[in-house]
């Protein structure tokens, strides 16, 4: 069955025509109560886990929608924050000229730092960033004093705004690509449960069930042909033993021997 993609729905379970087309039969086990008993703590096991790894699927799914609604948003608001950020330069290359080479030689650390932080979405770990501004380098606060420090300041402020929109866009497409492989996964592990774990174990139990009454209605046949072979030796032997006494009656019936004259 195809695996589970973004707004997809699990396949139908068609057990049985699965385990034909696959050719997959029962596990190779006696048929004894107590492997019954390891079959169907297994099966119950794996249709617990079968539920819960569905409901992570379905939680990462939802997850993944809301992750794409709003990377979709984030790149509209990237869109315009670059916008408003290449208006701010010109601005600025208008009014003060280029400042490019000042900027390098002015420039002695970086002001904004990338941390990042892990988040745990239902077992899956995705990564966070977040942008950490500390003000601005000292070396850059002359920039500008002569002509166009305004438009200076108004384009670091737009460009810092796209930068920390550039980095809220990372973290969504990265947790989008992590959620989409682990939903891949997962997803996998689902349909193989559903598909051939679970017919599986049903096929081992119903076949150690079957087998266990095959040799209960054996043993029950066995003891009642013996019971009856029993009941008909009793009856034989009293019909023999009647009919001796029969004979021995009629004997004495029939008169004694003559008398011996010595």
């Amino acid at each position: 069955c195809p695996l589970i993609s973004l707004g997809a729905e699990a396949c139908p379970p068609k057990r049985a025509k699965q385990s034909e087309m696959s050719g997959q039969g029962r596990l190779p086990v006696f048929p004894t109560r107590q492997n019954l008993g390891v079959m169907k703590i297994k099966l119950v096991g794996a249709k617990k886990g079968h539920s819960l790894l569905k409901k992570k699927a379905d939680a990462l799914t939802m997850r993944m929608r809301s992750l794409l609604r709003q990377i979709m948003e984030c790149k509209d608001t990237m869109g315009s924050s670059f916008k408003l950020g290449m208006f701010s330069l010109a601005e600025v290359k208008y009014a003060a000229g280029d400042i490019k080479p000042m900027v390098i030689e002015s420039v002695t650390k970086s002001t904004t730092t990338i941390s990042l932080q892990v988040d745990n979405v239902a077992g899956v770990k995705v990564p966070v960033f977040n942008a950490k501004h500390e003000g601005h380098d000292q070396g850059t606060e002359l920039i500008g004093m002569s002509k166009g420090g305004r438009e200076i300041g108004k384009a670091r402020e737009s460009f810092s705004k796209a930068l920390d929109v550039l980095v809220k866009l990372a973290t969504l497409q990265t947790s989008f690509v992590t959620l989409d492989e682990a939903v891949k996964v997962t997803n996998r592990r689902v349909n193989a449960l559903d598909c051939v774990v679970v017919p599986r174990l049903e096929m081992t139990v119903a076949y150690i069930t079957g087998e266990l009454d095959e040799m209960e209605r054996e043993e029950f046949f066995r003891l009642k042909r013996s019971q009856n072979k029993k009941q008909a030796d009793i009856a034989a032997k009293k019909k023999e033993e009647a009919a001796a006494a029969e004979a021995a009656a009629s004997i004495l019936a029939a008169g004694g021997d003559s008398d011996v004259i010595f």
